[in-house]
């Protein structure tokens, strides 16, 4: 054998066994439960739509999918969770547009990177956005919400489900294109938002469309634009954001969440995950359970998640940098 060939020789046997070895490991998976961790609390849409996802997954891969709930720092906690888990595919993340293309942007030293951390799985779904107030403030119009933050010292408290969440930077966008004062409130989860917003603790707040439909439809609260390019069939009166202020309608950017492995998880196992969430995808009940949370499902690939994030942060960077909402 020629010497100078053999390295090569011995790198092509290994990258082959490699290969073959990551092959087998997918034919056996999954061979014992798999955690999945949800990055928001019990009860929100992002929850919500993490477990009927690992209902479905369960019963297509016939082995346990277990939800763990690790809210905390818009994401940040889950995600260290993660990192610090082994890429086999017995620990995966639902992850939503806000971890994936601003959050880290958020933070003048990056705390993760969406590039190179994780692994594609799927993207689940798409859902606009709803910029609400409380009910009985008289507020019935976007007009009256700026001239209320107008007319208030500071101007008005909004929320978020967290720093770097679409939320905060759609409301913080919008109010400096209508240019207005606002104060960030962050809350842990859109459920404690929803609550400080009902209580009137804050002043506003943008919401996926299915929690906001839900309290305008109670009288809870009144929806004044929605962050998409058409009017929603949940709240048909209610105008996009590109209708009341021409010069925002590159806000209307719908959220979305995806599932995730750690960087390093083996390509095949990705794969088959991706197969059984397009055989969900096809499934009436999973359809059905989405779509009553107003969630229009994704044909994706594994490798959408990566382009999808890098499409929406060419997006949401500049404006962060813009706005100066990046802090330590």
């Amino acid at each position: 054998m020629n010497p100078i060939h053999t390295p090569r020789l011995l790198l092509a046997i290994l990258i082959s066994s490699c290969a073959a070895a990551s092959w087998a490991d997918a034919a056996v998976y999954p061979a014992k439960p798999i955690q999945l961790i949800a990055q928001q609390p019990p009860g929100s849409a992002s929850d919500s739509m993490t477990r009927v996802w690992a209902d479905c997954i369960a019963r297509e891969l016939a082995h346990p999918v277990i939800v763990q709930n690790k809210p905390g720092a818009n994401g940040l906690l889950a995600i260290n969770n993660l990192k610090g888990q082994s890429p086999d595919g017995y620990t995966l993340m639902s992850i939503g547009m806000s971890q994936m293309s601003i959050t880290p942007y958020t933070y003048k030293q990056r705390p993760y990177d969406p590039a190179t951390d994780f692994e594609g799985i799927a993207i689940l779904g798409t859902s606009p956005l709803v910029l609400t107030v409380p009910a009985g403030e008289g507020i019935a119009r976007l007009a009256d919400l700026e001239k209320l933050a107008k007319t208030t010292p500071g101007g008005i408290n909004f929320g978020s489900p967290g720093k770097g969440s679409p939320a905060h930077l759609l409301t913080t966008a919008l109010l400096d294109k209508v240019g207005v004062p606002g104060t960030h409130v962050p809350f842990v989860g859109e459920g404690a938002g929803l609550t400080g917003l009902i209580g009137k603790q804050i002043q506003a707040m943008t919401l996926v469309i299915g929690t906001a439909a839900q309290q305008v439809k109670a009288g809870k609260l009144v929806a004044l634009a929605v962050f998409d390019s058409q009017r929603s069939k949940l709240l048909p009166d209610v105008p996009t954001i590109a209708e009341l202020v021409p010069a925002a309608a590159d806000l209307a950017r719908p959220s979305w969440i995806a599932v995730v492995g750690k960087a390093g998880l083996p390509q095949p196992v990705a794969a088959k995950l991706n197969v059984a969430t397009e055989q969900c995808r096809t499934n009436e009940q999973y359809k059905a359970r989405m779509e009553a949370m107003n969630v229009t499902l994704i044909a994706s690939a594994p490798a959408d998640v990566r382009s999808w994030a890098a499409r929406d942060a060419a997006v949401w960077r500049p404006l962060i940098d813009r706005l100066g909402l990046a802090t330590e």
